[in-house]
């Protein structure tokens, strides 16, 4: 029950945080979301490296763990191969579901484009996807050692908050009401709860089926940011305080995992 508490509150609380200040502050300053999202991306990259991948060679080996590695990564490309494949035809790309600068300066200006909330709409479905990943290192992690899985769902709901921003935004400014916007938007974050559900029954299969999910969700971790969150974050701040951030999330996270 823990671990599916520590899911919920990862991604439904993450992402509603999110929408509740997108709701409240209205205009969102792009840099400082791009700042918070290469912070928790550094974190999630230090969490991986240094206790998942660590994990999952203790407990499957080093052929399990690259083997969890690449179909986590492969996985997670596929998946947004799919979503580009349905985003590009209405005119959006889901390279875009973590942040989009328009959305974001643009939210009063827009207030009932159709185009807009269709974006919105389609970042929303887009992250949803993404959190079932994360779902699942938090239940493998949760299920194997609770104090592991308490310190991913803590860098994850950091992670969640700026996405949920950046969902809330568009869907407010295409004049859906700031209540349903919000609600959507923290719904957005259930698929970590069956992610952490599914998680948690697969690591306890065997200890090779841990060391899978582990890394698994580690390369679908450090796909999303290594394709995702840094790239966006450079191209819409134009500023190398983005790699900082970064540097500076992974050199927490490693405090973190001394701690242990």
């Amino acid at each position: 029950m823990q671990i599916i508490l520590l899911s919920a509150m990862a991604g439904v609380v993450g992402m509603g945080v999110g929408g509740i200040i997108a709701a409240l502050v209205g205009k969102t300053s792009p840099r400082a979301m791009c700042w918070m999202l290469s912070f928790a991306g550094g974190v999630m990259i230090s969490i991986v490296g240094f206790e998942l991948i660590p994990e999952g060679i203790e407990l499957g080996g080093m052929g399990i763990s690259i083997l969890g590695l690449v179909l986590g990564i492969v996985l997670v490309a596929l998946l947004n191969w799919i979503l580009d494949k349905v985003t590009i035809k209405n005119g959006h790309n889901s390279l875009d579901a973590h942040i989009t600068e328009v959305g974001i300066n643009h939210q009063n200006e827009f207030v009932g484009n159709p185009s807009l909330l269709r974006s919105g709409v389609l970042m929303l479905l887009a992250i949803a996807l993404h959190n079932l990943p994360e779902g699942i290192a938090i239940g493998a992690a949760g299920a194997h050692d609770l104090w592991m899985g308490r310190i991913l769902a803590i860098t994850i709901a950091l992670h969640c908050i700026p996405e949920g921003m950046a969902i809330a935004s568009p869907l407010i400014g295409g004049g859906m009401k700031k209540v349903k916007a919000v609600t959507l938007t923290a719904l957005s974050g259930a698929p970590t709860i069956l992610g952490g559900i599914i998680g948690m029954w697969f690591g306890g299969i065997s200890d090779v089926a841990l060391a899978l999910a582990l890394t698994g969700a580690g390369g679908a971790m450090l796909y999303v940011v290594f394709s995702e969150v840094l790239p966006q974050s450079s191209i819409i701040t134009k500023s190398r305080f983005t790699t900082y951030a970064a540097l500076g999330g992974i050199i927490v996270g490693l405090l973190i995992t001394s701690l242990h």
